[in-house]
């Protein structure tokens, strides 16, 4: 029989959130590593430089890798001989691990959970709490998974309950194209097939947490039918010429994990959810002995990536005007200096509707660039801390508003616009711009200075003035309306069928 110490599986849980917070797993970056070596997309290579080198900087820096730090899942596996000597229950426990992750001053986690969500939405300021699945196992340990999901990729989940005659394969390639590029990409697509709809969603869910290793079941040859649709689909889903960010390329999915489970003759539940380029996620297992010891890597572990900006015009975005800015094409890289404002959902509903009641904004933004950002607090000497793009579809019904009451010139985010807000992009000739998402700590560090100018009591999702400094972005959307997500793909998709897209 084991005992575990309330005090002990606590610090687990905190120690492994601030683990995951700045160490990729160690197969994850092998697999980024590989899909660049390979990558012949020059926009899909350059993202996926990014992505290395500010895994690589968190590692050193021990600060988040995305600025969505994610809502927390944790997995139990709960020996049935195991005796806890606790005064709180399992569920306490994991929250105030979780509290106390999202608080350590010295690396500061974001808090994105909200309670009440279809009311008042307040922030819980502490990210509890945490999405909890527990199973009594024979045995005395505890096995414990955790992992933080950002938003972005969990909002691109997808769930059907097929008719059996109906094929998985297709499905999934209908789905995959409907998910665009907010999930950033390239990224896991956990899949979950049987059992009942919650059942689905909770396989894939747990597919994604496993090692990346297609390329070694490429190499042996599949030995189930699971094997033969993580091979059929991993080949298929990557023909899409979707591409890192989904700007067009080789390598969209890094692997595909598959789980099932017995279902009714009667049904076919199948579910995906993506995990994305801040694959966040690691397992230990206790058993009495004391709090988890989780080795950190080494970093060599990381290849050494020579990364610059050779061919970018410079915009100062304190001087930018309409004219330069419709001279910009898809796929351009940009490095803006300047000044730029921050907002999210919550600031842009808050603006629109002041707007209605004919109240005057807090912020000008004639002329001004907004940037799709809810950033995490800076600790000890910085600025502020990782700032990389949300996800930018979730303020598409603001767009037209936005550019045509406020005098806005253009928008940061990353992933796709949805046609209303293309065509409002059109109509006022102003552009959107994505920054790489899974690169927020190395887009942080070209800006300069950061300052709370409206809404603070929003928290993370007040409006911040950033000034900033060779901040690198790619041009997504024209003043005419041209896309990259649609044309970059386009074209990767009719190449692709002459390149080789199995791992190296």
């Amino acid at each position: 029989m084991s005992i575990i110490r309330q005090d002990d599986f606590i610090q687990s849980i905190a120690d492994a959130l601030q683990y995951i917070s700045y160490y990729h797993p160690k197969d994850f970056i092998d697999a980024v590593h590989a899909a660049y070596r390979r990558e012949q997309s020059p926009a899909a290579r350059d993202a996926l430089a990014q992505i290395l080198i500010n895994s690589r900087m968190c590692a050193e820096g021990r600060r988040p890798i995305c600025q969505d730090t994610g809502i927390v899942t944790v997995f139990l596996k709960i020996g049935m001989n195991v005796r806890w000597d606790a005064t709180m229950s399992v569920e306490d426990m994991v929250n105030e691990g979780v509290r106390r992750a999202y608080l350590h001053p010295d690396n500061v986690l974001r808090a994105s959970v909200l309670a009440d969500p279809a009311g008042a939405r307040k922030n819980t300021r502490d990210n509890t709490p945490a999405v909890i699945h527990m199973s009594v196992v024979p045995g005395d340990k505890v096995e414990v998974e955790v992992a933080a999901k950002g938003g972005g990729s969990e909002a691109k989940s997808k769930f059907a309950m097929l008719n059996p005659s109906d094929s998985i394969v297709d499905w999934v390639l209908e789905m995959v194209p409907t998910m665009g590029a907010g999930w950033c990409p390239p990224g896991i697509l956990g899949i979950g097939i049987g059992g009942t709809a919650e059942k689905a969603m909770q396989l894939a869910k747990e597919a994604c947490m496993e090692r990346i290793d297609i390329h070694e079941l490429q190499a042996r040859g599949p030995s189930s039918r699971i094997e033969e649709l993580r091979l059929e689909l991993y080949d298929k889903i990557n023909r899409l010429g979707i591409g890192a960010q989904g700007l067009g390329g080789l390598t969209t999915v890094l692997d595909v994990k598959i789980k099932d489970y017995p279902t009714h003759a009667a049904n076919l539940p199948v579910a995906i959810i993506p995990n994305c380029a801040a694959t966040r996620h690691v397992g230990f297992v206790l058993d009495g002995s004391g709090p988890a010891r989780l080795a950190p890597p080494r970093l060599e572990d990381w290849p050494q990536i020579d990364y610059g900006v050779k061919e970018a015009r410079r915009v100062n975005l304190d001087t930018v005007t309409p004219e330069e800015v419709q001279s910009w094409r898809p796929g351009e890289t940009l490095l803006l200096s300047g000044t730029v404002l921050t907002g999210r959902d919550a600031a842009h509903k808050r603006m629109q509707d002041m707007l209605e009641r004919g109240e005057p904004l807090p912020v000008d933004l004639r002329g001004k660039f907004i940037y799709y950002v809810g950033p995490v607090d800076p600790v000890r000497d910085e600025v502020v801390g990782p700032a990389g793009p949300t996800t930018a579809t979730r303020m598409d019904k603001f767009t037209d508003m936005m550019l045509e009451k406020t005098g806005l010139l253009g928008m940061i985010g990353k992933g796709e616009r949805g046609p209303a807000a293309i065509e409002a992009i059109k109509k006022h000739k102003a552009v959107y711009l994505i920054a790489v998402g899974g690169a927020a700590y190395l887009v942080s560090k070209a800006i300069r200075k950061a300052r709370v100018v409206a809404f603070e009591d929003l928290g993370m999702e007040a409006i911040h003035e950033f000034v900033v400094e060779d901040m690198p972005v790619t041009v997504a959307v024209d003043s005419r309306g041209v896309s990259v997500h649609a044309s970059g793909p386009a074209e990767w998709r009719a190449r692709i069928g002459n390149i080789p897209v199995t791992v190296a």
